[in-house]
């Protein structure tokens, strides 16, 4: 009962980062810039990671803990190969995760108070390449997943 309830935390986790940087990508980025002069667009993006980044580290914890777990019970030589590679990708997650929140984001939001749009803009580049590059990671993670 205690595994499946490592896994639920796991997943849910997975659930909201993934998702979320999915979301931000995909629907929020094309539609803020369509709409949104930088002077709107950048201070949305600032109050967005204000929320969502707090929720991710909150998540990242939870995904971290869990499967460090999951891994001591089974036992590193005896985890199959997948748990291994999802080990090393998720933990480079976390890492890229890490920068973007412990030292980009100040950035941005410093930029955004200053009404600094060109720094500001630059930053947010930044943090978008960077939440490209989680969201191919998280896709290998998934396909790791199912290898036995």
């Amino acid at each position: 009962m205690f595994r499946q309830f490592l896994i639920l935390l796991h997943l849910s986790g997975v659930i909201v980062w993934v998702g979320g940087m999915f979301f931000a990508y995909f629907c929020l980025r094309p539609a803020a810039a369509q709409l949104l002069e930088p002077s709107q667009r950048l201070p949305l993006w600032v109050a967005t990671f204000d929320r969502f980044f707090r929720m991710v580290a909150v998540a990242v914890t939870l995904i971290l803990l869990s499967g460090f777990w999951m891994f001591a019970q089974t036992g590193s030589a005896f985890a199959p190969i997948g748990w291994h590679l999802m080990l090393v990708l998720g933990l480079a997650m976390a890492g890229v995760f890490g920068y973007i929140y412990l030292v980009l984001y100040p950035r941005l939001s410093a930029n955004c108070k200053a009404s600094a749009w060109p720094s500001t803009a630059a930053v947010l580049n930044r943090i978008r390449q960077l939440v490209a590059v989680n969201l191919i990671l998280a896709a290998c993670t998934v396909v790791a997943a199912i290898f036995k």
